[in-house]
This record gives structure tokens, C-alpha cells and sequence, in this order.
């Protein structure tokens, strides 16, 4: 059975109203919880970005036992000794309600330490160096390390009983391949079925063991131009696919880029209905490609009556199960 989850888009709404979003989201029905991790958003009309690291542990405190995992790219904004201390305070606080997805990052969060942004290849070796920095810090070793990142002694003096685990972002099959040597498990954006099929496949056939977790964006309203209307004034600068969401590195170029981009071409990477039967199918359809836990956002800025209406009408037509306990997994 497949766990659904909300997923809290830091980059649209405002702290507090989303903290009020994940209180929400328990009470309907879902049995977990993730966030985003943005210095900047995707566009100016999205408006927001407040800092993940302090909301989780607010969120964590406000709801009574869903799990919450991050995306979070350490090595250029993130020190990875930081990232290590903070998922080691969430996880001494909250045993078993909290995981870490690490990711490669984009040019948009990135360039603000004004610092270089390196190539994909580069960018990935280095997160392989602070995922090692990282494992070792929660095993409670003192770690330095001169490399693509470098750290001078470090050591965690607050950490849980278990490390939690880490999971691998991938949005292609070949990082999907490359997350199966070092990842507890895998997370990856909606696609079309074929290509979230082939990335499941690359990722277990490279010996990839651990959950597998999908974000689904969709939009919803009482009636179809409505739902459309809202994608695409929120998502429409989110349709760039790779390289160019790595490199574009401000809201404001995502906007000029997005310009000329229509309704249609925003449905193609959102799933757009007023029909709450089409949703359930929809998620029904990724829970049977496999994935262990599907986190559903609403790309529009207002969360109440979407959480209203899936909790009511969405959830009760899946399998939906408890999210498991988090507190195995980093064993790496």
C-alpha cells in the first residue's frame, strides 16, 4: 500500500499559513509530509520562500505523527556539516518522523554565495563527497576531509539514536542509476508514465533497494478553467526541464523565459482537473508504477480547499497506509 503525503511549496506560500497547511493536511488524512528547501522561487508571482530548516521543526512540533522529509542540495549553500547537524537535531527530536532527500541543486538557490556554478558532473561528485561527510557525522565520527568540499574536524555532538535515511533526487534515469550506490531510497518530480517507469527500473536494476518516493503536482478547482488558470499562473515558469532548472539562476529569468508558455503546455506537467475521480485515478496510477509514497502538491497559493476536497473526496477512494516509521534506514 502506498502512503500520500503533502508537499509544502516554501516557494509560494508564506511560513506560518503553510505551517496552518501541514496541521491541515494530518487532520484530512495524509500520513506524511515534505517540503521544499529555496533561497529563491521559480517565479515572482509565486512570491515566497521562507527557510525550510526552521519551519520542519516547527511543523514537526504542530503536527501529532506524520513524517516530514526536505529536498536539500548541500555543498555550496549548505555547508554539509551544517546539514548534518540540523538533520541530526530534527531526527534526536522527532526519532522516526523525519528523512533527508539530497540533490545536486539549482543555479536559482545557489548563486547567492557567489561562488561558481559547476558543472553537472562536478556538482554531483560533490554531493557524493558531503552524502560520505554527512553518514559519517551521524555515525559520530570526527570528520575532515579536503576535497570538493572541505571540512576541519568536525563532530556532531547532538545526534539521534539512528541515523535517518538519505535519500537520493533524481530526475533521469542516469541519476537514478548513480543514486542506487549511495541513497536509502530515491525521489523524483511527476512525468509521463513511460519515463517515471524507466526511472524506477534504472534505479532498482542498479541495485536500488530503498523507498521509492514520487512529488505529483496538480491543480484543482471547482471547475477545469479554473484549475487550469491557477497552473498557469503559478507553474508555468516550472516547465523547463533540465539543464535549463539547474542554470537559470533567478525568478526573474524563469519569468522572462516562460513568457510565451500556454495553459496547455503547463497541463502537460500538471495534472489539471476539476474532477476529483481523475485525481484519485491519477495517483492510483503512480501507487501501481511502484512507488512507496506519493507527495501530492497543489501548485496553487491557496492549500485550504484543495486539502478539504482530496481529504474528503481523494483519499478515501485509495489505499491509502500509514507512513512507516523513519527510524531505520540510514545504514549506508
Amino acid at each position: 500500500m502506498t502512503v500520500y503525503g503533502f508537499h509544502a511549496s516554501h516557494e509560494q506560500v508564506a511560513p506560518a499559513v503553510l505551517l496552518a497547511a501541514a496541521v491541515q493536511a494530518e487532520q484530512v488524512g495524509f500520513t506524511a509530509a515534505m517540503c521544499s528547501d529555496h533561497f529563491s522561487p521559480w517565479s515572482a508571482r509565486q512570491g515566497e520562500s521562507g527557510f525550510a530548516w526552521s519551519w520542519l521543526g516547527a511543523a514537526l512540533q504542530a503536527t501529532e505523527a506524520i513524517p516530514f522529509g526536505v529536498v536539500n542540495a548541500p555543498g555550496q549553500r549548505y555547508h554539509p556539516a551544517i546539514v548534518a547537524q540540523a538533520i541530526g537535531s530534527l531526527a534526536s527530536m522527532y526519532p522516526g518522523r523525519f528523512w533527508a532527500a539530497l540533490g545536486s541543486g539549482e543555479a536559482s538557490n545557489e548563486h547567492i554565495t557567489g561562488a561558481a556554478w559547476p558543472r553537472k558532473d562536478v556538482r554531483n561528485a560533490r554531493l557524493r563527497e558531503c552524502v560520505d561527510v554527512i553518514r559519517a557525522l551521524l555515525r559520530g565520527e570526527e570528520v575532515s576531509h579536503d576535497g570538493l568540499v572541505t571540512v576541519d574536524r568536525a563532530r556532531l555532538w547532538t545526534r539521534p539514536d539512528t541515523v535517518p535515511p538519505l535519500v537520493g533526487a533524481a530526475c533521469s534515469e542516469a541519476t537514478a542509476r548513480w543514486c542506487a550506490d549511495w541513497a536509502d531510497g530515491l525521489i523524483t518530480v511527476n512525468a509521463p508514465v513511460d519515463q517515471l517507469r524507466r526511472i524506477v527500473d534504472a534505479y532498482r536494476s542498479a541495485g536500488g533497494t530503498g523507498p521509492l518516493h514520487l512529488q505529483v503536482h496538480v491543480s484543482w478547482a471547482h471547475d477545469q478553467d479554473t484549475a487550469l488558470a491557477i497552473a498557469h499562473d503559478q507553474w508555468r515558469s516550472n516547465i523547463h526541464g533540465p539543464p535549463a532548472s539547474w542554470d537559470i539562476d533567478s525568478a526573474e529569468v524563469f519569468d522572462t523565459v516562460s513568457e510565451h508558455v500556454t495553459p496547455e503546455q503547463v497541463a502537460r506537467s500538471v495534472n489539471v482537473s476539476d474532477d476529483l475521480a481523475q485525481h484519485a485515478a491519477w495517483l492510483q496510477e503512480y501507487a501501481e508504477l511502484g512507488f512507496d509514497a506519493v507527495m501530492v502538491h497543489h501548485v496553487g497559493r491557496e492549500q485550504g480547499a484543495f486539502l478539504d476536497a482530496f481529504g474528503s473526496k481523494v483519499l478515501p477512494q485509495l489505499e491509502v497506509t500509514r507512513a512507516p516509521s523513519y527510524a531505520v534506514g540510514g545504514s549506508r
